[in-house]
């Protein structure tokens, strides 16, 4: 079962080539020029010039679209540079220094253990008062 997945997959490769050879002959079109030749994609626009050497065409890059490729490249590394800057200050902000100093789990415990304590003695106490400010008289009727 291998060794037809073997063969199957150079087959896939060499019966898609020609679509993919015909949608190349469309997008990029060559010009003959005195030194040689220029291509063009169709596309994108770019521009090539290519020359013959040792029977095959060989394309390179017009002047101005690598000026422009490299242009950009240094751009981008620079924001990439920006970006790694701006991350490094911000892991070491102070917000990130508070949240990595949060209480433990044990230390949130304890702390819910005073509040809780604290709330009942409270609760405890305001009883107390409204047992003590009651009348000991009868409920007064509705008045509805």
């Amino acid at each position: 079962m291998r060794g037809r997945a073997l063969i199957a997959l150079p087959l896939l490769a060499l019966l898609s080539a020609p679509a993919a050879a015909e949608s190349d002959a469309e997008r990029y079109r060559l010009e003959k020029t005195e030194d040689g030749y220029v291509r063009m994609d169709t596309t994108t626009g770019a521009m090539s010039t290519c020359r013959e050497q040792s029977g095959q065409l060989v394309c390179r890059m017009a002047a101005d679209e690598r000026t422009m490729a490299q242009d950009e490249m240094d751009r981008l590394q620079d924001q990439l540079k920006s970006l790694e800057e701006r991350v490094a200050r911000l892991e070491n902000s102070l917000t990130a220094k508070l949240e990595s100093s949060l209480p433990t789990e044990e230390e949130f415990n304890r702390t819910m253990g005073y509040m809780e304590r604290f709330f009942r003695s409270f609760m405890g106490i305001v009883k107390d008062l409204e047992k003590r400010d009651s009348p000991d008289t009868k409920p007064a009727p509705d008045r509805t």
